[in-house]
């Protein structure tokens, strides 16, 4: 099991193929050092601690500076842990990079959702409402019922109505990657991802999907990719 990536929503845009069919993609950035490991020795589970953006050193704590002082990297925003198994367990301070993924491998992407506020039924859970005529008057938007008769007299968790909509944890799974951009650290992933551009999502592979093509292991290093790419010039 390989470790997931943090990476910055950037916004949506439009790729063609080569036949003229259009597909509409997201483009995230990739921005994940390893921070710290946690062994099964010492911790009880194997994972890897990531660590995105850039935070001044007078915001952070001093444990946490500590923290980032042992592993020899800057002192981030944002940081994650990801489980892995034994063999994809990454050296601290290696920086992941968009070849960490391939085109044509499906992966889950979790990020918040953009809140909507204080939301009505009809527009949070798509309610039809009530009658417009025929003598209804102040609930052409309302619920409705929600509760029973005098037994069991009380509203049943879960049942859905107003409050606030959105600005919650969301995973949409099996989305496609589409293009690779190495020099940037860019991933451009098939359809639509949960939150604003700039927001922080996480990226890892497809949970449901066993069928994926070859892909690096233990992770895409950036230091890879360089030695790739001068392998290659040497070469040309």
């Amino acid at each position: 099991m390989r470790s997931g990536v943090i990476a910055e929503k950037v916004g949506m845009m439009s790729l063609f193929q080569e036949n003229g069919t259009q597909i509409p993609v997201t483009v995230l950035k990739i921005d994940s050092t390893v921070v710290d490991v946690r062994t099964m020795e010492r911790d009880g589970y194997v994972a890897v601690q990531l660590g995105h953006g850039k935070v001044k050193t007078k915001n952070v704590a001093k444990p946490q500076l500590g923290h980032f002082a042992k592993a020899k990297v800057e002192p981030k925003k944002t940081l994650v842990e990801f489980r892995v198994s034994e063999d994809c367990v990454l050296p601290v301070g290696a920086e992941l990079s968009a070849t960490h993924f391939v085109v044509g491998q499906k992966v889950d992407v979790t990020g918040i959702s953009i809140g909507k506020g204080y939301a009505g039924v009809m527009k949070k859970y798509h309610f039809g409402g009530d009658n417009a005529t025929h003598g209804v008057s102040r609930t052409h938007r309302a619920g409705g019922s929600t509760g029973q008769r005098e037994w069991p007299g009380k509203v049943f968790k879960n049942v859905k109505m107003p409050g606030q909509m959105g600005n919650k944890q969301v995973t949409v799974q099996n989305l496609e990657v589409v293009s690779i951009d190495e020099a940037r650290n860019l991933v451009m992933v098939k359809g639509s991802v949960p939150g604003f551009d700039s927001s922080i999502v996480t990226i890892k592979d497809s949970v449901k999907i066993s069928k994926q093509p070859t892909l690096p292991v233990p992770a895409g290093l950036k230091a890879a990719a360089v030695e790739t790419s001068a392998e290659t010039e040497v070469k040309e």
